[in-house]
């Protein structure tokens, strides 16, 4: 595989090449292809790896591109990674990696490994990552950089112009300039347009934007990205409580932040770890996803038990045991839609006690609508099945309850998981689903025992 095919190659085909280069003992070829392409295509590549193919290509990459690489790399595969480095390659990858990846890093490290990497480090860039770690994981103190450029406000352009050119270098990303007072306080920002085209003797503090949008160090994660999209911003200040700049976050930040709370709803709601590996060892995958299973199961049985109490009513009607998953799949179809627009409400903060009765009712008068439209139609297709109207009747009413039901659960079970400080993406699922069975089955077995026996 030369540097040219690889970076035209897709992941899927990358890692098939970069494997057979591996097999067949091509590792120079291989060598020159990872130093062609962008950290985030070896990163990716390596994700897409087995245990031992991985390392075998990891001690391949470049050592002078190996702090970019981890920056981009999940975290389990990341500590897979670390693992296969000496304290002094991981010191090295170190001094290559932005502030906010680093302190991410060192967060999972060994206390004593941690420690030998900051004494590696140049005081300034230890004082740095040590601002940075002390702020809780989640919070845009942790995701913020502090490699961000401020100008004075009694100034004038053609200095901050002048002062740009003798700085040489830009951070990642800069949009604007951070005006501050001289006890450090934020006063505003300074778009780089206005730098480059504005009037060369007109005051920072009279082309600036004051009070531009400003994100506080403990904010979360959360509130970070829907500040970004609601403002359509670029970047934005990290201030302490007392309006202190302390540094800045960019839109990639928020990107990945958005991405990763993506990922983490999608593999929570299926009871995975947000980070894990999907070439991680067998048994510590068996043992996450256990755990998972086993709550099932015990929403299984409580599903079972219901039926079970209705074991007379089904040997004697058949056609019950025909009809009883239509119900509960219904009611779970119908509740699953209202919990995925509810947890997408409270994670966007639309939910709140004054918008909360309407929402309800709301949603129970769609449950009643769909309820009265398919609970007709599956009672004309039992009566045609079957032949009888008494049964058509019972599944009728049993539909309309269980949408009803999932109709509330589909609101009240996220709120309730919300306000006891449980992701309702985890569990939520889960609990409908037992909701929907258990009134489901209870419903259509138990009017079926009260009008049809």
């Amino acid at each position: 595989m030369d540097s040219t095919t690889a970076q035209q190659l897709a992941l899927a085909e990358l890692v098939e090449l970069a494997q057979s280069d591996l097999a067949q003992g091509w590792t120079e070829r291989l060598a020159s292809a990872l130093a062609e392409l962008h950290p985030a295509e070896v990163a990716g590549l390596l994700e897409g790896m087995p245990p031992e193919p991985r390392r075998a290509t990891w001690e391949l990459v470049p050592e002078d591109q190996r702090g970019e690489v981890l920056a981009y790399v999940h975290d389990e595969a990341r500590a897979t990674l670390i693992d296969e480095m000496q304290p002094e390659e991981l010191v090295e990858a170190a001094e290559q990696m932005d502030d906010e990846d680093l302190a991410e890093v060192l967060d999972v490290l060994p206390a004593d490994l941690t420690e030998t990497v900051l004494t590696a480090l140049e005081e300034d860039h230890r004082r740095r990552i040590e601002a940075v770690l002390s702020y809780p994981e989640g919070t845009a103190g942790r995701l913020m950089s502090t490699d961000v450029i401020s100008v004075r406000a009694d100034v004038t352009l053609a200095v901050v112009l002048r002062w740009l050119r003798l700085h040489l270098r830009l951070p990642p990303h800069t949009d604007a300039l951070m005006v501050v007072g001289d006890d450090g306080r934020y006063l505003g920002k300074l778009d780089m347009g206005t730098v480059v085209t504005g009037d060369p003797d007109s005051l920072v503090a009279d082309v600036m934007e004051p009070a531009a949008e400003l994100a506080r160090a403990e904010a979360t994660e959360s509130e970070l990205a829907a500040l970004f999209e609601r403002r359509d911003l670029i970047s934005v200040a990290v201030l302490d409580a007392e309006d202190r700049l302390l540094g800045r976050i960019t839109i990639d930040d928020v990107v990945d932040v958005i991405r990763e709370e993506a990922d983490r709803r999608l593999l929570k709601s299926a009871g995975l770890e947000e980070e894990e590996d999907l070439f991680a060892p067998v048994i510590p995958s068996a043992r996450r996803r256990g755990v998972w299973l086993g709550i099932n199961l015990v929403t299984v049985f409580l599903a079972a038990w219901v039926i079970g109490r209705f074991e007379d009513a089904l040997e004697k009607i058949v056609a019950l045991a025909v009809l009883m998953p239509v119900v509960a799949s219904m009611g779970g179809i119908a509740g699953s839609q209202t919990l995925t627009l509810t947890i997408r409400g409270l994670a966007l903060n639309q939910i709140a006690d004054a918008n909360l009765r309407w929402l309800l009712l709301k949603e129970l008068g769609v449950g009643a609508l769909n309820g009265l439209v398919w609970a007709a139609l599956v009672a004309l297709v039992a009566w045609l099945w079957f032949q009888s109207t008494g049964l058509a009747m019972v599944i009728a009413v049993a539909m309309m309850l269980n949408l009803l039901a999932a109709a509330f659960s589909g609101i009240a079970v996220p709120i309730i998981l919300h306000r006891l400080g449980i992701d309702p993406a985890l569990s939520g699922a889960v609990i409908l689903t037992t909701v929907t069975d258990v009134v489901g089955f209870l419903s259509f077995l138990g009017l079926a025992s009260l009008f049809l026996l």
